[in-house]
């Protein structure tokens, strides 16, 4: 995935406040659309340290964290340990690179990973592959921000695009919303965040 390497520098310094403060944001808009998910398994797509997921442990029957750096998957191991944790699992693994054929879940949620992925239809069809059928991708991530330019993420994106080529994809029953609005949360600029529950 991309811009690992960076994330696998800041991986001990990464819990700021503002970061635990968006992170309880996201993690509150995903629970929104959850419903009765205490039986069901979840991904938390590109982790990091685990804020959105360890928010929402005890909705879920379990949560594997993955992420394409090791160093944030070892900053979640140590929280999980820490707190003697019984549902949760880790995985480093990069599926830009690769896709995993033994893998299923009945929820998976990213939040602010989209903006990292080089080919978002590659990311968004092989995470569609495993999830379980009628199960649920959300993805939680900024709105398009024509006053970022950076070769290293994506200046947020349009709901209407994002959606036409997730419906490409196969997925349905797809609605989004703005949930949230936030001085300089996006490379110094303010910004908007936007939620999408999809079904396979």
């Amino acid at each position: 995935m991309g811009n690992t390497d960076k994330f696998e520098m800041i991986a001990n310094i990464y819990d700021t406040s503002e970061r635990i403060q968006i992170a309880k944001v996201s993690s509150n808009a995903i629970r929104e659309y959850l419903g009765d998910a205490k039986n069901k398994n979840a991904i938390d797509f590109g982790c990091g340290t685990g804020l959105v997921g360890m928010n929402l442990l005890n909705e879920f029957k379990s949560i594997l964290f993955l992420d394409t750096s090791q160093n944030m998957i070892n900053q979640i191991k140590q929280k999980i340990s820490g707190s003697n944790i019984q549902n949760a699992a880790t995985l480093c693994f990069d599926f830009e690179k690769n896709s995993l054929s033994n893998l299923h879940a009945d929820y998976i949620f990213m939040a602010q990973v989209l903006l990292h992925i080089k080919d978002v239809e590659l990311v968004l069809s092989r995470l569609y592959d495993i999830l379980n059928v009628r199960g649920h991708l959300l993805i939680v991530d900024f709105n398009k921000n024509e006053e970022i330019i950076s070769d290293m993420v994506h200046n947020g994106f349009e709901q209407e695009k994002l959606i036409d080529l997730m419906i490409k994809i196969g997925y349905r029953g797809i609605q989004s919303r703005t949930f949230y609005t936030g001085s300089k949360i996006f490379m110094g600029h303010d910004a908007s965040l936007f939620i999408i529950d999809s079904q396979k």
